[in-house]
């Protein structure tokens, strides 16, 4: 539940952009999406600092830390008056968000291994995936009946629930003896491994490429259904839809991981998005970018249900070699994956123009890279059975 907290401090704000954008002067409409994006930048920031910290003072004092930024962030965003304003209420949301986000990889790390802790990150998955699935739902009552500046206070409502329900229900995984001084040069000497450690590095990438087509999707789905389909408030339920089918795919990863092992399901998600975009780009060609509506959510469900399959995995097999350095190397690998993400997801929904095209193009030449990157892993890297 805290990891869906960044699901759903994305996704609920979707419907309220074009209000936001209104009230508070953004001229451009693709500039609305920093309101999606600029979290990520809080986030990249925040995991690099919260996962070392919590090598130091155990899990659970840095994720009460990180709850008192996003909970300031949340309460300067609901006043705000200016864009500059909120995007500055949405960065501290996203710093406080990168504590849950980071330690918890780090608290499942502290407890499993293996294709064990896929299968627990595959139920966590499932949770995370579940929330967008009716966080816009939630996010176009709140706008219809109170304004957008209520959706930031259900952030507010909903972080207090689950901090109390973290604090009474989980126990400290991180024993004193296996705490370790916060510095530095520990968080350099984690970069300078990960970068030594091929799949560690590969993987690494290989997430931030598949975030990155993904944030680009969030970033533009609200202009492409809303405005360019029409669907003005029945984009909610589209977009459910479409994380209906990461969620299930995060479910069933739970039990095929267990059956084919992490590589293998990598390799053939990867594949499968990648022919799909390909066909599908020609598809939006011939249309002039406004293929019909029910192919456009045929393509992404089927592209997102392999996507629900890649996220687990991937965490799990990033975090596999670096089981000695769980705190720092998760905070480290957090941030690089989400910095990626970020810039590469920003570059797709600020290419939106009106058409599908960006999105699509983003999603050949990402998966593309990633098949790449995976191969050059796999070329040198000894495959451990339980992968």
């Amino acid at each position: 539940m805290m990891m869906s907290l960044m699901a759903l401090s994305i996704d609920a704000m979707l419907p309220a952009l074009p209000q936001i954008g209104d009230e508070l002067g953004v001229a451009n409409p693709n500039d609305r999406q920093l309101v999606i994006s600029i979290i990520f930048l809080g986030s990249a920031l925040g995991q690099i600092f919260f996962g070392p910290l919590s090598d130091k003072t155990g899990r659970k004092p840095a994720i009460y830390s990180g709850y008192v930024l996003f909970i300031t962030g949340s309460l300067i965003a609901i006043f705000s008056m200016n864009f500059p304003v909120m995007l500055l209420g949405r960065i501290l949301q996203g710093l406080g968000l990168a504590a849950p986000q980071a330690v918890t990889m780090a608290l499942v790390r502290d407890r499993f291994e293996g294709r064990t802790m896929a299968q627990v990150m595959s139920f966590a998955m499932t949770v995370l995936i579940l929330v967008p699935m009716i966080a816009p739902t939630i996010g176009q009552g709140i706008l219809l009946l109170a304004g957008w500046r209520s959706i930031f206070g259900s952030f507010l409502l909903f972080a207090v629930v689950t901090l109390t329900w973290f604090a009474l229900r989980i126990p400290e995984t991180l024993a004193l003896e296996n705490r370790v001084p916060f510095s530095l040069g520990r968080i350099v000497h984690s970069i300078q491994e990960i970068l030594k450690i091929r799949a560690a590095l590969g993987y690494t990438l290989t997430a931030g490429l598949v975030n990155g087509f993904f944030l680009g999707y969030l970033n533009s789905s609200q202009q492409i259904f809303q405005e360019q389909y029409a669907l003005g408030e029945a984009f909610p339920l589209y977009f459910a839809m479409i994380a209906l089918s990461l969620g299930i795919a995060s479910f069933l990863n739970a039990r095929l991981v267990m059956r084919y092992g992490m590589r293998q399901l990598i390799r053939s998600a990867l594949a499968i998005v990648f022919g799909l975009a390909v066909i599908f780009l020609g598809v939006s060609v011939a249309f002039t970018g406004q293929p019909p509506l029910w192919s456009l959510m045929a393509y992404l469900m089927v592209s997102f249900f392999c996507t629900g399959i890649l996220f687990g995995n991937l965490n799990a097999l990033v975090m596999q070699p670096l089981g000695h350095l769980a705190g720092v190397g998760a905070a480290v690998v957090g941030s690089i994956t989400t910095l990626i993400s970020m810039l590469l997801g920003i570059m797709i929904g600020r290419s939106y123009n009106g058409t599908v095209l960006p999105l699509v193009i983003g999603m050949v030449i990402l998966t593309a890279i990633s098949i790449f990157i995976v191969r050059w892993v796999e070329s040198k890297t000894a495959v451990p059975s339980y992968t």
